[in-house]
C-alpha cells in the first residue's frame, strides 16, 4: 500500500469497504469475520479480499482458532494499522478545514466585490 508520509494520506483506505472495517476496529479490540460480514453487510469473498489487502499492508493481526467444532477468524489492528488510519483520518480532516477556510475566503472576496461604495 501506498503512504504519502508528507500529507498522511494512504491509499489502503481508499475503498470505503476498508475504512469502514478500520474504523470498527478502532473502536472494539477484536471482530470476527462473521460479526464483520453481518454488520458490513457484503459477501464472503468481497470482505475477505478487502481484509485480505488490510493484512498485506500490516494494518491487521489476523488469529484463527476453533470455537467448538466452528473455525473462528478474528481481526484486530496492529499499532502500524492504528497510527496509519490515525494519520488518514487526520488527513481528511485537513482536507475538510482547508476546503471550508477556501470557501470562506471565495464568500468574502464575493461580498466585498458586491458591496456599493
Amino acid at each position: 500500500m501506498s503512504v504519502d508520509s508528507k500529507l498522511g494520506y494512504d491509499k489502503a483506505f481508499d475503498h470505503v469497504l476498508r475504512l469502514r472495517i478500520m474504523s470498527i476496529l478502532m473502536v472494539n479490540p477484536t471482530y470476527d469475520f462473521t460479526s464483520l460480514k453481518s454488520l458490513l453487510q457484503v459477501t464472503d469473498g468481497n470482505l475477505a479480499s478487502h481484509l485480505r489487502q488490510l493484512e498485506l499492508a500490516t494494518y491487521l493481526r489476523v488469529e484463527k482458532s476453533f470455537s467448538g467444532r466452528k473455525p473462528l477468524t478474528t481481526y484486530s489492528l496492529t499499532e502500524q494499522g492504528r497510527k496509519a488510519f490515525q494519520s488518514h483520518l487526520e488527513f481528511l480532516e485537513n482536507l475538510i478545514l482547508q476546503n471550508k477556510s477556501f470557501k470562506s475566503s471565495i464568500t468574502n472576496k464575493k461580498a466585498e466585490n458586491t458591496e456599493l461604495p
